[in-house]
């Protein structure tokens, strides 16, 4: 029943998604002007790090679209709340859990292929990576949207208005983006900072996902990268999970 709840819930906002391409593919935009207005800023110089300028800066990149994109998704469980459309799910035989999955699936598919729309301008821009590096991209930002997402969705279960909901995902997202090196390593960054960030669970995929960009695969950082995606991804479906079952209880 999980399983078929699941992919209900899917389906529903799946059909929602396809009758907005318009905003699927908008959302795309800020990490694309990113790639075409701050990528080449970065050719030629030392970025302190293996691999050309775009190796650096497209991981970065597809995290980026994850993190903004999933952190905020939550919105839509706020709109849905005001409009009765959770009050109305309540009372069907759904499981609370499969209210949850069905949204972040939803999610993780939309942000993996705003992910490849973004890898394939970055090809046409000069990236050269390899095909399973790539592939490692779209699972971490996978993995990274399913996480985020589950917590977003939480935390709008918890608050009331969009005005509760902004500024407390602003004082996540813009930390979680400076600290984490997203746009630049944080190998370039003072000690005491590149220290800090270190606390910063989002930098561990970052540095995963860009030795995968260069081949390499056995890595350090992208045990640690593994290990933290799958760690915060388990923490985050179980919060979210919890607050939908009390939500429908």
């Amino acid at each position: 029943m999980l399983l078929h709840d699941t992919a209900l819930i899917f389906g529903r906002y799946a059909r929602q998604t396809l009758r907005s391409r318009f905003a699927m593919l908008f959302g795309v935009l800020m990490p694309l002007l990113y790639l075409l207005f701050f990528g080449p800023l970065l050719t030629d110089l030392p970025l302190g790090s293996q691999g050309s300028s775009w190796q650096v800066l497209v991981p970065g990149l597809l995290l980026q679209l994850g993190l903004f994109g999933a952190a905020f998704a939550g919105f839509t469980v706020i709109i849905e709340k005001n409009q009765g459309v959770v009050e109305r799910m309540r009372v069907t035989p759904v499981s609370r859990l499969a209210l949850l999955l069905g949204r972040v699936l939803r999610d993780a598919a939309v942000f993996v292929f705003q992910a490849a729309l973004l890898v394939l301008a970055a090809l046409a821009m000069g990236l050269r990576a390899p095909v399973a590096g790539i592939l490692i991209g779209f699972a971490f930002v996978a993995l990274l949207t399913l996480s985020l997402a589950s917590l977003s969705y939480a935390l709008a279960m918890k608050v009331r208005t969009p005005q509760e909901f902004g500024p407390a995902i602003n004082a996540m997202t813009m930390p979680s983006m400076l600290l984490s090196g997203l746009m630049l390593p944080m190998t370039l960054a003072p000690g005491w900072l590149d220290v800090l960030s270190h606390f910063m669970p989002f930098r561990y995929l970052v540095d995963a996902v860009r030795d995968a960009y260069v081949g390499s695969y056995a890595t350090a950082h992208m045990l640690y990268g593994v290990l933290v995606a799958l760690g915060f991804a388990a923490l985050a479906v179980t919060v979210g999970t919890r607050v939908f079952r009390k939500a429908g209880a």
